[in-house]
């Protein structure tokens, strides 16, 4: 794939949503009081059951966009409707979705067990239900024998799993995740990635997933969506054709490698402002 000019760079077509539209951004911007423009016209759409993770330069935008996915903030133009709906929750209550952060963000004074029934307290899910709940994820995430713990006495990786673990008592329809492993040491973080691949085909999710690392967007991902520097917007679409079951062979095979480097010449073009 050359990429020596701009114009043979890939550019996705619009796409409109369908009735197997999990996510669909249309249009959409964002402009801060400050005149900061952080995003202009994204368009998107993430099929239901899609592992779509979006890479670019730092400051292009990944982040608000997720923000906006999850309903903590808003468009300044366009539109994003949620399973075509304007509705974070729409379908009755049958489609919901949850979202993990850069940080654990667990309350220290409550011990594993609180923490991840946290959202279902809120809800107030029934006592009985939502202690189902707690342990069949905690089981999900490998931390059953840590219930007990408070957040000080975990690892960094254990208390994102915790994190995670209380992201999947809702059991929701979509998860985002911004960059929830990137402080981890690799072989923490890879072992996390592989754990959410997992639980993704698992649980039938569908999952937007922002990261800086492309070899994170490869290993997980069914499609990477590349973003171009400040005003973020989408410059390509990438579906990764690799094996429903990933594993440490997988990172080393040759159609992973060509990924790897097909994804870097286009970041490189993005934060180069090739766009």
């Amino acid at each position: 794939m050359e990429l020596h000019e701009p114009d043979a760079l890939f550019m996705p077509p619009q796409q409109q949503p369908d009735a197997n539209t999990a996510l669909f951004a249309n249009r959409v911007e964002k402009t801060y009081p400050n005149g900061t423009r952080a995003l202009d016209e994204v368009r998107l759409r993430i099929q239901q059951g899609e592992f779509v993770s979006l890479l670019g330069p730092s400051g292009c935008g990944k982040s608000t966009l997720l923000r906006m996915f999850a309903g903590l903030d808003s468009p300044s133009a366009g539109r994003i409707l949620w399973w075509g709906s304007e509705k974070h929750d729409s379908a009755e209550g049958q489609k919901s979705l949850s979202m993990v952060f850069q940080e654990p963000t667990l309350m220290p004074w409550a011990r594993v067990r609180a923490n991840t029934r946290l959202p279902l307290d809120l809800r107030k899910t029934p006592r009985a239900e939502a202690d189902a709940r707690v342990t069949a994820v905690l089981g999900m995430v490998g931390l059953e024998s840590f219930a007990h713990a408070w957040p000080r006495e975990l690892s960094g990786g254990m208390q994102m799993r915790v994190s995670l673990a209380r992201a999947l008592a809702t059991h929701p329809s979509l998860l985002l995740l911004d960059e929830p492993f990137g402080a981890l040491d690799e072989f923490t973080r890879n072992k996390l990635d592989s754990d959410v691949r997992q639980l993704w085909a698992q649980q039938a999710m569908t999952v937007a997933f922002v990261t800086h690392s492309i070899y994170e967007a490869v290993f997980l991902s069914t499609r990477v969506v590349v973003m171009a520097a400040r005003p973020g917007r989408v410059v390509a679409d990438i579906a990764i054709a690799g094996p429903a079951e990933r594993d440490d062979d997988w990172r080393v095979s040759a159609p992973f490698l060509n990924y790897c480097r097909q994804l870097s010449e286009l970041l490189t073009a993005a934060a180069q402002g090739r766009f």
